[in-house]
């Protein structure tokens, strides 16, 4: 049967790390170091982690973040690998000899991206509103809006309900140009308080909420200036924040 090596994250320097029984099902965490680069892995068989149980799957997740988080407290720069990345070969010593190799032919962008990430962390920011509050306030403010929805209250029903399909398709186009002007201006905010910036997929929310925008940050220093400008946003009426991390930066690591 072929053997493996779990991969948890690699750190600038040759080192001889030896967390102990910290990692996955406490296995011995150490390192494989190479030109200057050192693994934190652990010996394993060369299959993934699987289980049907979600509560088993949620405890190796968390001993894998667990073991990235010591290397990164340590060290001040990870370049971290998701939950479940292993090598394998035929036996011990050619599955170390893969590690060592691909440490040699990938060093040069391996060395660049842990000076990418030194001293940094990455924070996750979602910012949502809630469309029924800006709705109504568009409404408020709005006078075309104010004149239409008068009309409708004096029309016969069958007129009224195709002019409130009029009024919500007004509406639904003027939420998505507000929509477009507080992304960028929030996006700008958020850019200048950081390293880097990466934007992904919004997610679903209950309603009345929308959630406008979902970035990963890097950022340096506690990300003050991130949670300072974070503040002045979720100030304003209808907009929620979350602001999550300091995580290892996966998002910034990767391609």
């Amino acid at each position: 049967m072929s053997t493996g090596r779990y991969l948890y994250c690699i750190v600038p320097g040759a080192h001889k790390i030896k967390f102990g029984p910290a990692g996955i099902e406490d296995s011995d965490v150490y390192s494989i170091s190479h030109n200057n680069l050192s693994v934190i892995v652990h010996e394993c068989d060369a299959k993934p982690y699987d289980s049907k149980d979600e509560k088993v799957v949620a405890k190796w997740v968390l001993s894998h973040e667990k073991v990235i988080e010591l290397a990164m407290d340590k060290f001040g720069a990870v370049l971290p690998f998701r939950f479940n990345t292993i090598i394998e070969a035929e036996d011990e010593q050619e599955v170390d000899n893969h590690v060592s190799n691909w440490l040699t032919e990938d060093q040069e962008t391996i060395k660049e991206k842990l000076e990418k990430v030194r001293g940094k962390a990455e924070y996750g920011v979602q910012i949502s509103w809630d469309v029924e509050a800006i709705s109504n306030e568009i409404i408020r403010e709005d006078t075309e809006f104010q004149a239409l929805a008068k009309e409708i209250e004096k029309m016969p029903e069958g007129l009224a309900y195709m002019n409130r399909q009029k009024l919500e398709n007004l509406l639904k186009k003027r939420l998505e140009k507000e929509a477009d002007i507080y992304f960028k201006q929030f996006y700008s905010a958020i850019k200048g308080c950081v390293d880097d910036v990466k934007i992904e997929k919004v997610k679903r929310e209950p309603e009345p909420r929308q959630m406008l925008m979902n970035l990963s940050c890097l950022a340096s220093d506690g990300a003050r200036a991130l949670a300072k400008e974070l503040e002045k946003i979720e100030k304003r009426d209808g907009f929620f924040v979350r602001f999550t991390g300091p995580w290892p930066p996966y998002s910034f690591v990767e391609g």
